[in-house]
């Protein structure tokens, strides 16, 4: 995403465990060339869903790769990410003609029918895990928060 962004974007980087934030600057960074270390990247140690629901209209897009997906299988506080009253706050937290993009270990439909349910129009696509056709099939979804609401 750096790569296609303008100077003057802002990336938030949120992640829960400081841990991971650490490989990522140091054992793993050189991996993907040191994104943390991006003038544009602001990096929070903390619940993704809490900068979300502080977020009215402020983001373009926000982009999920939480647990595994709607139906989290390590963490059961990341459900609510994916619930009606979660996906609200992401409506909210976006700008009209914003994205909301999920990645998921495996299709929902509940979850597609939540997305429409919240207003957003909704493009499903199922991916491979790893490049060259190979891995598992990943289901993700890209929503978009319509310029105006139907």
């Amino acid at each position: 995403a750096l790569r296609v962004l303008p100077e003057d974007a802002r990336v938030d980087v949120v992640e829960l465990a400081p841990a991971v934030i650490d490989w990522n600057r140091d054992l793993l960074g050189h991996l993907a060339g040191h994104p943390l270390r991006d003038p544009r990247v602001a990096v929070h140690a903390r619940d993704v869903a809490t900068l979300i629901a502080t977020g009215a209209a402020t983001f373009d897009a926000i982009l999920l790769d939480v647990d595994n997906g709607p139906a989290g299988l390590a963490r059961e506080e990341t459900d609510g990410l994916y619930s009606r009253d979660g996906l609200a706050a992401a409506w909210q937290a976006l700008r009209p003609g914003g994205t909301l993009a999920v990645w998921s270990a495996a299709p929902d439909r509940a979850f597609q029918r939540r997305l429409r349910d919240a207003g957003f129009a909704v493009d499903t696509r199922f991916v491979r895990a790893r490049g060259h056709g190979k891995g598992g099939w990943h289901a993700l979804w890209v929503a978009t928060r319509p310029e105006r609401r139907a």
